[in-house]
């Protein structure tokens, strides 16, 4: 089902999985702070986890601090998310164990067609005319989303939470080699415009060096705006403005208006909550495919007794590809934007189907192809789409002292988004989510591009309650499709192996796209290689992940901060 996405493996892997960096006079590795049962955060930057430390220390909720992270991640972090871009919230609470989740996902414009990326003869568009240009902008949901969540379960005022970010953007912060490498890499997008250039590059035209202080006095008035004016600010009055822009920038196809920005709703979603042993694992349901994934890749493992076979076991990695390919087949066929085409969820997740499904996993023997089942409830007239790669994203996640436990996962999509600049953020090309096509065969492809309509995205903010209902684990990951393995894979880690949460983001990546395999290079994964191969995984390629998770996990002692450590030497400003 899923064959097309056998690549380029680099061009699905590469952008916005971007790290932090440290101080220029230290080391390139950052130490967490002792565990503590206080509060904590874990983000991809250390500025951005001290905004929301700054928050806890104020007296903030778990809600406040994260809104904190997210708005510094914007100025530090500029190509991987931002109030540019969308993202997805799951709160657990820590007196109830109730679930709450936003949806902040971008939203097509109204006047959107299905074949927004084709060009008169039904041919896809060229990839930069798709891309990096207004056709690729959905109207942003990170404010919206943050609003709605603070509304609920905010303690400190609005305005506040913006201080951390404002300072950053006003007085600067250093160049990592993460951000450095990452302009370089893509300067044409991310000096796409003359604003960004002013930010980003000196005058010689080359990204500004390691360790030099960059700062965005335009952005910083922006969020002066936003916090005083509240969420209005740029729903209502920049509604125009940023609607004119990313219009005067749209080659063909519906146009952005002001009524798509100020129509703009970020949505409470019903989350999706599976069993795995005596865990309880919760998610984000549609337009993210991330919470079904995940919930069916561990439901489908857990009849192995995977414990015994330990991560140094190539029958535990055969059994977790097989796993994926199934899920993922399912994934392609059924989900979407649930607000427009129907989602089977309960019956995706549904224990006698996911049963049915294990028992196509044969310790032995690869399957020779991956197809979706039908679920309960699933729909008969889909085709699978011509979705291109998804890139980008950062996550974080938050526990304040109260033990309210917050998963966000935000993204702009591609590194540096579209590349368009608007007061000193950039805008997302998340409408490249959507299917190229809108049919296949006489049948509807679920994520059709429509007006008004979010794409479906692999973003999974992940949280973990144990036996007695508390929060264990709260988890997500950055890397395009690769986001629901890297959660699962990690879930895995610490109830089946009883790993520390950096030692379970430390296990090596293995990732099915239809018939090829992709393993992470300089792993334990390349000595099974020739055993893979005997199980029939025949087509396998090595490659090295930029691959971006964070993790709080609860110990006797307190929360353990974790993020993936092949960042670390990213870390460094010199």
């Amino acid at each position: 089902m899923i064959d097309r996405l056998t690549f380029p493996v680099a061009a699905l892997l590469l952008a916005g999985c971007a790290t932090s960096e440290v101080p220029s006079a230290d080391v390139a590795t950052i130490e967490p702070a002792p565990a503590t049962l206080e509060g904590a955060v874990s983000s991809a930057d250390f500025r951005a986890t001290a905004a929301g430390e700054e928050i806890l220390a104020k007296g903030g909720s778990a809600t406040d601090a994260a809104i904190a992270v997210m708005l510094a991640l914007t100025v530090v972090e500029p190509q991987s998310s931002g109030i540019g871009g969308g993202g997805f919230m799951v709160r657990a609470d820590s007196g109830t164990g109730s679930i709450t989740s936003w949806d902040g996902r971008e939203t097509a414009p109204k006047a959107a067609s299905s074949t927004r990326f084709l060009d008169e003869n039904g041919e896809r568009l060229p990839r930069d005319s798709r891309v990096t240009s207004g056709l690729s902008v959905g109207v942003p949901g990170n404010i919206a989303l943050a609003a709605k969540a603070h509304s609920e379960f905010g303690v400190l005022p609005w305005a506040e939470l913006f201080q951390p970010a404002i300072r950053l953007a006003r007085d600067g912060f250093l160049m990592n080699r993460r951000l450095n490498d990452s302009i370089a890499s893509r300067k044409e997008r991310a000096g796409k415009t003359d604003e960004a250039r002013a930010v980003f590059f000196g005058s010689d035209g080359e990204p500004l060096p390691v360790g030099s202080r960059v700062t965005n006095p335009a952005f910083a008035e922006a969020l002066t705006s936003y916090a005083e004016q509240g969420p209005e600010a740029f729903y209502e009055k920049d509604a125009a403005a940023l609607a004119a822009y990313v219009a005067d920038e749209t080659p063909q196809d519906g146009k952005m208006t002001a009524a798509d920005i100020r129509s703009y709703e970020a949505k409470q979603r019903t989350p999706v909550c599976a069993p795995y042993r005596s865990y309880r694992v919760c998610g984000m349901g549609p337009p993210s495919s991330g919470g079904i994934a995940v919930a069916q890749m561990l439901a489908q493992l857990e009849r192995f007794d995977l414990s015994a076979l330990g991560p140094d076991n190539v029958t535990f990695w055969h059994l977790f590809l097989e796993s994926q390919r199934l899920a993922y087949a399912d994934r392609e066929l059924y989900t979407g934007d649930s607000d427009f085409v129907e989602v089977p969820v309960e019956g995706l997740v549904n224990a006698g189907y996911l049963a049915e499904r294990s028992q196509l996993i044969d310790p032995a023997s690869a399957l020779p192809e991956a197809t979706p089942g039908t679920p309960p409830g699933a729909p008969t007239d889909r085709a699978d789409g011509d979705e291109p790669p998804e890139n980008g994203t950062t996550h974080f996640s938050v526990v304040d002292s109260a033990g309210n436990a917050i998963s966000y996962t935000s993204t702009i999509e591609g590194a540096f988004g579209s590349g368009l600049f608007y007061r000193g953020f950039y805008l997302n090309n998340e409408l490249t989510d959507f299917s190229l096509i809108p049919e296949s065969d006489g049948k509807l492809v679920a994520n059709r591009v429509e007006g008004g309509k979010r794409p479906r995205s692999s973003m999974a903010p992940t949280i973990v309650f144990d036996e007695a209902g508390e929060v264990v684990l709260v988890i997500g990951a950055a890397g395009g499709p690769t986001i629901p393995v890297q959660v699962a894979r990690s879930i895995i880690g610490v109830v089946d192996f009883n790993l520390s949460a950096k030692e379970a983001l430390s296990l090596p990546l293995i990732m099915a796209f239809g018939s090829t395999v992709v393993i992470e290079e300089s792993s334990v994964l390349e000595g099974m290689k020739d055993d893979l191969n005997g199980l029939g995984h025949a087509n396998i390629r090595e490659f090295g992940p930029p691959l971006k998770a964070n993790a709080l996990l609860r110990t006797p002692t307190g929360w353990e901060v974790a993020m993936d450590p092949r960042i670390d030497p990213m870390l460094a400003t010199q």
